[in-house]
């Protein structure tokens, strides 16, 4: 039985085109900035999101604490939603790495409200630390792949500028958040000082991600790049995938949309299961699993011995994300398998 893989768009393999681009690409030392492929992929990427200069990093986190470092100075403090990515899933890194402290708002399905950042912001005093960045997050993991609309980054990006904030915004999937905009995607990140970019989610490159801004902001994160580990050297056998991802994989994100919102309204229909349809809005569908019938990852359990793989994200609650090796069909299958151990349960 073929497996379907819906922990992560994180799990893709890369498309035959990828494969003969690494297979023949050129490559240099990266660290003397010689690489021919990397240089190429920054370019574009640079060019794609509309900023000065990029610089490829092994990873979203690397890229979100390089920008993190670039931006701050030791405590100060940084506002950011609630349940975002910088905060629960990058081990501590602002702390450890910026010294910054983290001051979080709950946002609505995981987008933040300009009067609640804007009172957020510290008033001048000796005794409170200065608030210098602010962080989006554009599509919201923990919310579910929840988009931030253009017009509210106009609103956000006023507040900043009103408060001489920067703003950087962890992008892992912001293609997909254009996507679902139908905007280019310069129309979200030109509201913003820095973001950071994955090749390895939704556009399918094996590793990677891309950090974009203005020059001068650029060359600090390369030194922050260095402090971390992050030269690759002759990186551009991967990159070489990054490239094509950007040339290739942008605009069929629509079918992973449209295969998650199939994915969500079948699982609404199943009595155990509640989902907010609202906030499928991306590649992410997350729903919450009565406990009166079983926990999350019992149930999960049962489908992985269907040759269906999801993640839970909490004892109740589940997550579910559709890719390009994920077509309609294995939706439908997916939703057949759940109903099956339903029905056995």
């Amino acid at each position: 039985m073929s497996k379907i893989d819906l922990r992560s768009d994180t799990v893709t393999q890369p498309t035959e085109e990828m494969w003969r681009a690494m297979a023949e690409a050129e490559v240099g030392d990266d660290v003397y900035g010689e690489d021919p492929s990397i240089n190429r992929l920054q370019e574009l990427a640079a060019d794609m999101v509309g900023k000065e200069a990029a610089l490829y990093v092994p990873s979203g986190t690397m890229g979100n604490q390089v920008c993190l470092m670039a931006h701050t100075r030791r405590g100060e403090e940084i506002i950011l939603e609630d349940e975002a990515h910088i905060f629960m899933y990058e081990a501590g890194g602002p702390a450890v790495l910026s010294g910054c402290q983290l001051h979080r708002i709950p946002g609505e399905r995981g987008v933040l409200h300009p009067d609640d950042v804007r009172a957020a912001v510290r008033a001048e005093n000796i005794h409170f630390p200065e608030t210098t960045l602010l962080c989006l997050e554009n599509t919201h993991n923990r919310a579910g792949g929840t988009v931030t609309p253009v017009q509210r980054m106009r609103e956000l990006a006023e507040v900043a500028q009103e408060a001489g904030m920067n703003i950087h915004l962890d992008g892992a999937r912001v293609f997909n958040a254009a996507c679902a905009e139908g905007v280019d995607v310069r129309r979200i990140t030109e509201h913003v000082d820095s973001v950071q970019f994955c090749l390895s989610k939704g556009l399918a490159a094996p590793v990677g991600s891309i950090v974009a801004g203005t020059e001068e902001f650029i060359a600090r994160c390369l030194r922050a790049r260095k402090i971390l580990g992050g030269g690759m050297r002759q990186a551009g056998i991967i990159a070489a995938a990054g490239v094509v991802a950007l040339q290739t994989m942008v605009d069929r994100l629509e079918e992973d949309h449209a295969n998650a919102r199939r994915l969500a309204e079948g699982i609404a229909d199943m009595a155990p299961f509640t989902v907010d349809l609202d906030s499928v809005q991306s590649n992410i569908v997350a729903y919450d699993v009565d406990p009166e019938w079983f926990s999350a990852p019992a149930f999960l359990d049962e489908l992985r011995e269907r040759g269906i793989m999801a993640n839970p994200v909490t004892p109740q609650r589940i997550r579910m994300v559709t890719h390009y090796q994920v077509d309609s069909a294995d939706i439908e299958r997916t939703l057949d398998s759940m109903t099956e151990v339903l029905s056995q349960w």
